[in-house]
């Protein structure tokens, strides 16, 4: 088939582009401004809290309407987060998406992969994605792996006329392909498009609220019901009244800020990760960040630099003319080296004059060699304890230990191309390189050590020289498995994983089984890798982490991308995902604490026939500063905990009983002081207040033990909590204002007593069912350390 070197021509690409045949992908963090607006401001919160204020409106008692504000509070801070995480999306995705190679006007150039036009020529090379569908132009022992797309892991042989498909990657060799089909008529367009979206998939974080706001809106409308019958049926009571004592009792079990503070603790680990070069590409996998119990790590890239030197060629009984001769004809016959050869290509020049070559194999994980057949021989370079046996793969063991790399350079007799490949092979030279180790992955494997998280090391070196790298970092590992000797996936298989921290010589597909091993017993497992092989593993992870200089298809399949390759980000990976569900789980105990008395009040009032103790204002200043603002503070902070599964559980076993306590400590006052009899206006507000105040007392101690172990601020925040009610009481300004009357110390004081005997319950309550759960309670704890903070 010919090959047109020139590709299209600039006016054929204008013309393509002005016809619409434009690799044209969905936006890349997914949502329109318009659609974040309208995803933020149509909630089924908003609606609740609407129809609430709708019905204090129409009373003419504005004030008592101030928690509408919640509404414009809810979602435009919804709204400025989520687009200050699609802008930091964006900015970072143009950094992290494939930049395919075209040739136009016969000269090639990298451009973005939404500008690739019908039937341009693109270049491919090993690690590259192939971004649009096509047909190959030509190819050099070109092999790409369809796995993405089929779950085949084996690599495919593509020969001209052959179709590739968007959404494979190069495993070896280099080609090109004309582009046949773009943007949505691709098939699989969609798969880059996800790699930088901004996405709200389904997580136990998520569907656990939304079960509670379902059962909560159910519960909003017998409840409702019941007590517009109650209320509407008082003697001496305006509808007016009746309204604003309704609504008061329906506000307060309408968890509204714990929707808000989801959103926005995970808008905000976005921003915060992408400031340290961390690409997000899937919301969720922030609270994946927070569950890690094993980090996966390849040792090139990750404990040690890419960059290789080429340390010293070692002789074995060979013409060193006849070494630097076979060196120079492969440097020459590479077209797209590797770190290794780029590392020999350094040191020697490739051959003026290079030797006619009948076929040649690129190097590839499974072989772990690399070869080419020229007219009078095949040289192959690769590993010595793959290639031979005996006193040189012993030599190459023995310098390998010492943590540098060790390459065979050797002749074959069997054509590289051939099945039956090497065959016999003659060792001709030792090829030591030197790599450097990074300055930051000692301190970062303590980090996780100190974290309890499992760091596995598992690479495609040789096991001695993995192991002596590690052992450099300062790392306390036991015994070094070579991966060869390791049993068929199986109960034994997934022992030894478990027991072991350093791996090598480990195949792609091994790694993805041992990936599945560590995940069948009970670990989530972090994956973190750049190259054509870890691809499997990175999408079998629980999270997948890239490095930024990655090939493009690793970035594709992962998560996390490490745009700037510091393994030193993951530590504060992980750390703001912990932050991030830890602080969520913590204030949802309030919340929902707040629904759970609010809903036992609302039934209490309805079946007993009595008004409602509180007015509308009155539940939003307790809703504001007993849990909103505390809440939301609390949301912010470090937290160093892993997340665990159960969330839901665990929330309810602190809301139910704290909610229960705080409702029957104030029906206990109300009852106490009105009775269930008709009273007086002056009454009704006498105990009104005194129920305030024992409902005020219980519920903040509630966040007292949920703000637990303290630290210094969280130990302020209470007491702040504590002192501005006080201060509420004492102010005739605000007495007037929330209609409040403290002139009865015998109610006021039945209030307080009812109110310290909920809090002395509560506290109780909070040591039990903590050992019941098997948690050990504390009062004070260690702030999370500022270089993570």
């Amino acid at each position: 088939m010919p090959v047109d070197v020139q590709g299209l021509t600039s006016e054929e690409v204008a013309d393509r582009v002005a016809r619409g045949q434009v690799n044209t992908l969905p936006s890349r963090s997914g949502r329109s401004t318009l659609d974040i607006v309208r995803a933020n401001v149509l909630t089924r919160v908003n609606a609740i809290l609407f129809v609430l204020f709708m019905c204090v409106a129409v009373t003419g008692h504005f004030i008592q309407g101030i928690f509408g504000l919640l509404i414009v509070v809810n979602s435009t801070i919804g709204i400025i987060q989520e687009l200050r995480a699609k802008r930091t999306l964006d900015n970072l995705a143009v950094v992290g998406e494939a930049h395919p190679t075209v040739i136009r006007d016969g000269v090639a150039r990298q451009i973005v992969r939404d500008e690739v036009v019908l039937d341009d020529l693109i270049v491919v090379t090993p690690g590259e994605q192939v971004v649009v569908d096509g047909v190959v132009v030509d190819a050099d022992y070109l092999e790409v792996d369809e796995s993405l797309l089929t779950g085949e892991s084996d690599a495919l042989a593509k020969e001209p006329g052959d179709r590739v498909l968007s959404g494979s990657f190069v495993v070896s060799g280099t080609g090109r392909y004309r582009a046949e089909k773009v943007g949505a008529d691709a098939y699989a367009a969609q798969l880059t498009a996800q790699a930088a979206k901004f996405t709200l998939v389904s997580s136990e974080l998520r569907q656990g609220i939304n079960k509670i706001l379902k059962y909560v809106t159910w519960l909003l409308i017998p409840v409702g019901l019941l007590n517009i019958v109650v209320q509407f049926t008082q003697p001496d009571t305006t509808w007016q009244e009746a309204v604003l004592r309704t609504t008061s009792a329906l506000v307060p079990m309408v968890p509204e800020g714990l929707v808000l503070l989801t959103s926005m603790a995970f808008a905000l680990g976005v921003i915060r990760l992408g400031r340290r070069n961390c690409l997000v590409q899937e919301l969720p996998a922030i609270e994946g960040l927070a569950r890690v119990s094993v980090v996966c790590a390849d040792k090139t890239g990750t404990l040690t630099e890419h960059a290789l030197t080429l340390g010293e060629i070692i002789h074995l009984d060979a013409d060193p003319a006849e070494v630097s001769a076979a060196l120079a004809q492969l440097v020459a016959a590479d077209p797209t080296p590797n770190a290794s050869m780029q590392a020999i290509n350094a040191v020697v020049e490739p051959a003026d004059r290079p030797w006619p070559i009948l076929a040649r194999a690129p190097f590839t994980s499974a072989k772990k060699f690399s070869g080419v057949t020229f007219e009078h021989a095949t040289w192959l370079l690769g590993a010595a304890d793959v290639l031979c046996e005996g006193e040189v793969a012993d030599r190459a063991e023995e310098i390998g230990s010492t943590g540098r790399r060790v390459l065979l350079l050797a002749t074959a007799s069997e054509r590289v191309d051939s099945a039956s490949a090497p065959g016999a092979v003659v060792p001709k030279a030792l090829l030591v390189l030197d790599q450097v180790k990074r300055t930051d992955a000692a301190d970062t494997l303590r980090y996780f050590q100190e974290q309890n998280v499992e760091v596995k090391v598992i690479s495609g070196d040789n096991a001695a020289s993995v192991g002596a790298v590690t052992r450099s970092l300062g790392v306390e590992i036991g015994e070094v498995v070579d991966a060869r000797t390791l049993p068929e996936p199986g109960p034994e298989f997934a022992g030894i994983v478990d027991d072991a921290d350093v791996f090598g010589r480990v195949t792609p597909e091994q790694k993805r089984q041992m990936v599945e091993a560590l995940q069948s017993r009970g670990h989530s497992v972090a994956m973190t890798g750049d190259g054509v092989n870890d691809v499997l593993a990175l999408k079998d992870a629980d999270l997948g982490v890239a490095m930024g200089s990655g090939s493009s298809a690793t970035r594709a399949v992962a998560q996390i991308v490490l745009l700037d390759d510091k393994f030193a980000s993951l530590p504060h990976v992980v750390a703001e995902g912990r932050r991030v569900i830890g602080n969520i789980e913590r204030v949802a105990k309030l919340f929902l604490t707040k629904t759970i008395y609010a809903v036992i009040l609302a039934l209490a009032a309805g079946l007993l026939g009595i008004p409602n103790p509180f007015l509308p204002l009155h539940v939003t200043v307790v809703g504001w500063f007993t849990i909103g603002i505390p809440a939301f503070l609390m949301s912010l902070a470090p937290n160093r905990e892993r997340a665990r599964p159960g969330f839901v559980r665990r929330t309810l076993a602190v809301a139910i009983p704290g909610g229960i306590v705080v409702a029957a400590g104030a029906l206990t006052t109300y009852l106490g002081s009105r009775g269930l009899h008709d009273v007086p206006d002056h009454i009704q507000t006498q105990a009104s207040t005194a129920t305030l105040i024992t409902l005020i007392m219980t519920a903040t101690w509630v966040l007292s033990v949920v703000a637990r172990p303290y630290v210094w601020w969280r130990a302020a925040l209470v007491a702040f909590a504590y002192g501005f009610y006080f201060t509420v009481f004492a102010l005739p300004v605000s007495q007037r204002w929330l209609s409040l009357d403290v002139s009865n110390l015998q109610t006021i004081g039945f209030g307080v007593i009812v109110g310290l005997i909920g809090m002395a319950a509560i506290e109780v309550i909070w040591w039990v069912t903590a050992v019941i759960r098997g948690e050990t309670p504390r009062l004070w704890g260690q702030p999370a350390k500022a270089s993570l903070e």
